[in-house]
């Protein structure tokens, strides 16, 4: 019997990346031969560092601006060429099905793939990106996060939820306190500014350190390159650029969280029964779709939303004293929520079907 072969595509930020990260290990165990096809930005590091057994192909792609810039004339060369490359190396490896989880990464892929094998999408926010809209053109299906979403894709859309990496429930609340190594008994408030890092949220969060640290211990991942060496021995407050494999530990450590909204990481937070200040990217820097997330799940009654324009030292504080004080009632909200339990499962059916049918 022929193993059965898939290729993965999605990046230019984790939130592209985490979601194939939670399908690949059941790919693996269901006997498949595993292709990612990704730039060499954070996917390329994410999914090597993580996963001997898949094979990484580099392609190149274009990002998809909403924005002026001279790199709008040269790239789309750089997604022609790399349709070209991904083509040739998908007729070598002859995968049986082909699953997209989105960013500008996955665009060259998929057009690529077009008549070559079934295409799975997926789109985790609440309003579908533009490498989606590109995607579903080509798609046999198309997963989403959220169920309003689906309809948006016709016959196509199908609601599975989010693929969350299983990793991430078997964290221990002792051992992310043993890595953080904090000396105060306090709780521990987590702020996550994403894979890239959020200045906004960084330099907010900076300034009000000390009125802060009277309340919490803080665990910040800050993103790449945006550690402030002035804070570095603030008893206290400890600062990260990333966290891979202490992440679970530290997610099970913190009493709550203070994030950007991207699709993902709600999600997560979700899951792990975790309450959350969400300041999503203003729409002015972004399609909107963060300010989306945040209010759909704000008014569930599963977190407090913080629009970026209204911060101040008063109104983030403020806000993240009531999210502490008010946590147990957003931990009982989430509990009542099982249309996330299988995601990863609903989505590795779409995926298994396709491939069966090819």
């Amino acid at each position: 019997m022929d193993t059965k072969k898939i290729v993965l595509t999605g990046g230019g930020s984790a939130g592209h990346v985490s979601p194939n990260m939670a399908l690949i290990p059941y790919l693996n165990e269901l006997g498949y031969e595993i292709h990612y096809f990704g730039t060499n930005g954070i996917e390329h590091s994410l999914i090597t560092q993580n996963f001997d057994y898949v094979h990484y192909h580099t392609i190149k792609a274009g990002k998809l601006r909403r924005y002026f810039s001279l790199q709008n004339f040269t790239d789309p060369f750089r997604v022609l060429s790399g349709i070209a490359s991904a083509r040739r190396k998908m007729r070598r490896i002859k995968p049986d099905v082909v699953f997209s989880k989105g960013g500008f990464v996955s665009v060259p892929v998929i057009i690529a793939a077009n008549k070559i094998a079934p295409i799975i999408a997926h789109e985790s926010d609440f309003s579908p990106g533009i490498a989606t809209k590109i995607s579903a053109k080509f798609a046999t299906r198309v997963c989403t996060s959220f169920e309003e979403t689906a309809k948006l894709f016709g016959k196509k859309g199908v609601h599975t939820g989010s693929p969350i990496r299983a990793e991430l429930f078997m964290g221990s609340a002792e051992k992310g306190k043993e890595f953080l190594g904090f000396e105060r008994d306090l709780p521990i408030l987590l702020i996550i500014g994403g894979s890239l890092g959020a200045q906004a949220i960084n330099e907010n969060i900076r300034a009000i350190l000390p009125a802060l640290l009277n309340e919490f211990n803080i665990a910040h991942i800050c993103g790449k390159g945006k550690i402030d060496s002035k804070f570095e021995d603030l008893e206290g407050y400890k600062q990260f650029e990333y966290l891979s494999e202490p992440l679970k530990h530290v997610f099970a450590a913190s009493d709550i969280i203070v994030s950007r909204a991207g699709a993902n990481a709600v999600f997560e937070f979700i899951a792990l029964r975790k309450p959350a200040l969400l300041i999503p990217l203003p729409s002015k820097s972004s399609r909107g779709d963060q300010l989306q997330n945040a209010m759909y799940f704000t008014k569930k009654g599963y977190f407090e939303t913080l629009e970026q324009e209204n911060i101040t030292r008063v109104t983030l504080f403020d806000a993240i004293m009531s999210l502490y004080q008010n946590r147990e009632r957003y931990i009982e909200s989430m509990k009542k929520d099982n249309t996330l339990a299988n995601g990863t499962q609903n989505v590795l059916n779409v995926i298994l079907e396709a491939a069966k049918r090819n």
